[in-house]
């Protein structure tokens, strides 16, 4: 029958897991919801133990039909920024802090004094919902003392699977303070913040051989005993590998709650500004990006998600939406500005649901237009192939909007979970997975802007890029630069 590589994505709402063959073709699925979900002004949390309960019930769904023989090996992708404590059994000690808990910004500022000349080799800005001031806001609270150390999410759900702990890859380290240019933990920064180096796993990058699944775990999650487990990354990374933008110059929008853009560097960005930060490439280089907090999240929250098509519809005969947009759920923007002080806004919006919509959708697209500005300010090349995942990209109207704003084509792969980008990871040999990821990814449809469309929403983008001026958010000289084209690459 083939074999298969399977890839788990544990999200904010559930867990998924794919099954690909060496073709990329997706010959099973699964999905499990997650039970709990507990906000409360600034923090974030939720219960391990459910990722772990979903996790083993999507895969269980994935293989029903099919010989757990076939998988040859897994890897796990997870929000980034989200840490927990564990005992020396490996079982939480407590919730989960999740990625976007910001409960730390006092700890941020100081980790950001602390390791100051480190961030800006580095190139970014430490912030509040980063792992690293998270692990120093639990030890100051007495969460680390006696035999307790840090997790991820994907870390976690790796030593559950393989039963012991296992080491982190860079990319959920990253948030959490690793020397990427070293491959290693900052001894001399967690000295001085009076963080024990040994309460954090080891690194690795992605794609290492961390175990495989025990016993016990085989039976829960219905995987064969014995299946590799290996390093994954962060869902961002993980929709850039499922979208197959690893080579330099192509990008990724990831078009979710939130949205995250990712791309390919042969060189370490440095971003004055803090926004973009850059993760380790698997096959060598630096993949780019920055994640903004306007997305998808705002339409489930004001919109009602069984009227969307409909909306979808009317949205399309509103173009250009009138009036100022800027869909934030929550406070603070990060990308492609930093605005601590950040707060949602509909200005000259009619009150018409269907107007509130067609605002929301477009709202998005120039962000992200600016988002590819903002990176190619910082010397990103931007001229290949954009593609576009997420459950946003499911829109076709969506897609066709944002291909229009930003003037460019946009390509939709067949795939676009998080976790065809895993099962992608598990399938690539060791430096190979560009070119396992070329060899695997489907692009389904290629979204060419609409000739007849073309600077039909440059006033309504100007209108954007204002006020946020007015509200001294955007950076004088990504003002400046707000307007110039994005190059077309080869397609």
């Amino acid at each position: 029958m083939g074999d298969l590589w399977a890839g788990v994505d544990i999200g904010t709402q559930s867990a998924r897991v794919v099954l690909l063959n060496e073709t990329g073709q997706q010959v099973a699925a699964g999905f499990a919801a997650l039970g709990t979900d507990h906000r409360m002004a600034t923090r974030h949390e939720q219960d391990p133990d459910e990722w772990w309960d979903a996790a083993c019930a999507a895969s269980r769904q994935a293989l029903d039909g099919i010989a757990p023989e076939r998988v040859r090996a897994l890897a796990i992708c997870g929000t980034s920024g989200t840490v927990l404590v564990v005992d020396h059994a490996g079982r939480p000690t407590g919730p989960a802090v999740m990625y976007d808990d910001s409960r730390a910004r006092d700890e941020a500022e100081c980790v950001q004094q602390v390791g100051a000349d480190l961030w800006d080799r580095l190139g970014y800005r430490i912030q509040a919902s980063w792992g690293l001031p998270k692990v120093l806001w639990l030890a100051r609270h007495g969460e680390l003392t006696g035999a307790r150390r840090i997790e991820h999410q994907a870390d976690h759900l790796a030593a559950r699977l393989v039963g012991h702990p296992v080491a982190t890859d860079t990319g959920h380290a990253l948030k959490t303070g690793a020397d990427l240019t070293k491959l290693s933990w900052p001894t001399d920064v967690l000295d001085k913040l009076s963080l024990d180096p040994a309460v954090l796993p080891d690194l690795v990058v992605p794609g290492t051989p961390l175990g495989t699944v025990s016993q016990s775990a085989a039976q829960a999650c219905g995987l064969a005993a014995g299946t590799p487990v290996l390093a994954g990354t962060t869902d961002s990374c993980a929709a850039q590998i499922g979208a197959g933008a690893l080579r330099p110059g192509s990008w990724n929008s990831v078009l979710g709650t939130t949205l995250a853009i990712k791309g390919v560097s042969t060189e370490l960005l440095r971003d004055p500004e803090g926004s973009v930060y850059s993760h380790l490439h698997p096959d060598g280089g630096w993949l780019p990006g920055g994640a903004s907090s306007v997305g998808a999240g705002v339409l489930s929250r004001d919109f009602p998600a069984g009227d969307l098509d409909r909306l979808t519809a009317a949205a399309a005969a509103v173009e250009p939406a009138p009036g100022v947009t800027y869909p934030l759920v929550g406070h603070g923007e990060r990308f492609p500005f930093r605005a601590t002080a950040a707060e949602g806004f509909q200005l000259g919006v009619p009150d018409d649901e269907a107007v509130r919509f067609a605002a929301v959708l477009q709202a998005v697209a120039f962000t992200e237009r600016l988002a590819y500005v903002a990176l190619a300010e910082i010397g990103a090349d931007v001229s290949g192939r954009l593609t576009a995942t997420g459950g946003g990209s499911r829109n076709g109207y969506w897609n066709q909007l944002r291909a229009d704003v930003m003037k460019r084509p946009v390509s939709l792969p067949a795939h676009v979970e998080a976790a065809a980008g895993m099962a992608i990871l598990a399938a690539a040999p060791a430096g190979e997975l560009t070119a396992t990821a070329e060899a695997m990814v489907r692009i389904r449809e290629v979204v060419e802007p609409r000739p007849d469309r073309a600077g039909r929403f440059d006033d309504a983008y100007a209108r954007f890029v204002d006020e946020l001026c007015r509200r001294d958010w955007l950076p004088t000289a990504l003002a400046a630069a707000a307007f110039r084209p994005l190059t077309k690459g080869d397609q």
